[in-house]
């Protein structure tokens, strides 16, 4: 069962490590043996990769807005890491919020003590915001902040070690930051072409700001980002794109599958995510131009609404692109999740979150197994 006494369920407990003390040199050389195995992956039709991913509760709460701690967490992470038996690196990741395409419109961020940063909605209707004039989001106070975070990670590791995007918001995300999510949705239905136009504007901002980032970052971009097992022998971009789920699947076609798609594609395409259980959602999403893959929990330890491995693993199987499955729990667990989703012609990167590493060991053992 879901635990909501927790406050990631998802995440592990690190010592930090500061900057001066972290082998860099060891990590980049098993980062790119790990590489190496992403790269053989990505030239088959079927397959699986193992990725335990180490994310750390403190960098996306409160503690976000202090990147010297949320550094000395990730190098933490990264040492811990190499413990556990896996097909994929963790990588770095210059969290700082989900508002950041909303900045662009003026949003600025809410400190709640122990929370991470929230923004408040800006207008009352998407004719208001339409009449806004935004600006670049590199130039705004949280799109600053956010790329010196970047700055700051290349800096302290030297470059040597995998770095990825911001979390990256899809534009109807961005839009639903903006105003009341009851105005939004019955201003998409009666006025598709306004929210066309600023949906168009939300994700070309944002196109434009990761773009700039690509450039800074260079040969240490891990792909697809945020969420996703990510690597530097990866491409496209990983979107939250959780709000989809509460529009219809022809809304989805119409409003959000293209714009989605444009944001994506100076990076390769994309690869869509959402919390809960989105399998009304697999038929459109499949349909979304040069998707790469989806994100899903699929555990009830992950998410109060987990997906249904065996759903997801009948309708991405043979269609070419990637499932990324997080499955929060012992080996039982992930086995058993595994074991329903698993269908030849399948593309899949399992993620766990084994709590030791004889425990990571037995779940990648079983993975083998059940995939060979």
């Amino acid at each position: 069962m879901f635990d909501t006494s927790l406050r990631d369920s998802q995440s592990t407990a690190v010592n930090v490590v500061n900057p001066e003390n972290f082998d860099f040199d060891q990590y980049a050389e098993y980062a790119a043996k790990q590489d190496a195995k992403v790269r053989a992956f990505m030239q088959k039709d079927s397959g699986v990769l193992v990725y335990r991913r180490f994310r750390v509760a403190e960098v996306y709460g409160w503690e976000c807005q202090d990147r010297e701690l949320s550094l000395r967490l990730q190098l933490g992470a990264l040492k811990e890491s190499m413990k556990y038996t896996a097909d994929m690196a963790n990588y770095l990741e210059p969290w700082y919020g989900i508002g950041i395409g909303a900045s662009a419109f003026g949003a600025k961020y809410i400190w709640l003590d122990g929370q991470a940063p929230a923004v408040s909605d800006q207008f009352e209707s998407i004719e208001e915001a339409l009449a806004y004039d935004p600006a670049p989001i590199e130039t705004t106070e949280i799109g600053k902040d956010q790329m010196a975070y970047v700055e700051y990670f290349l800096d302290k590791t030297k470059g040597k070690l995998p770095l990825s995007f911001c979390d990256i918001q899809s534009p109807l995300n961005i839009i639903s930051e903006m105003m009341p999510t009851n105005v939004l949705f019955e201003d998409m239905l009666e006025d598709p072409d306004a929210y066309s136009d600023l949906a168009y504007r939300a994700g070309s901002l944002m196109r434009d700001y990761l773009l700039k980032q690509k450039a800074l970052i260079g040969s240490s971009l891990a792909l697809p980002g945020h969420g996703f097992a990510s690597s530097r022998a990866m491409t496209g971009i990983g979107a939250s794109d959780d709000t989809s789920i509460m529009i219809s699947n022809p809304m989805f076609d119409e409003l959000e599958a293209d714009q989605l798609a444009d944001m994506c594609e100076p990076f390769g395409g994309a690869f869509y995510h959402s919390c809960g259980n989105w399998a009304v959602k697999i038929p459109s999403v499949l349909k979304v131009r040069n998707l790469l893959g989806a994100d899903g929990a699929f555990s009830s330890e992950t998410d109060p609404s987990p997906n249904d491995p065996e759903v997801f693993g009948k309708a991405f199987a043979g269609t070419g692109k990637i499932l990324n499955l997080r499955a929060v729990g012992n080996a039982d667990t992930v086995a058993e999740t595994v074991k329903k989703v698993w269908h030849p012609g399948l593309r899949l990167i399992v993620n766990t979150y084994c709590k030791t590493p004889e425990e990571q060991q037995e779940a990648y053992d079983r993975i083998q197994e059940i995939c060979k």
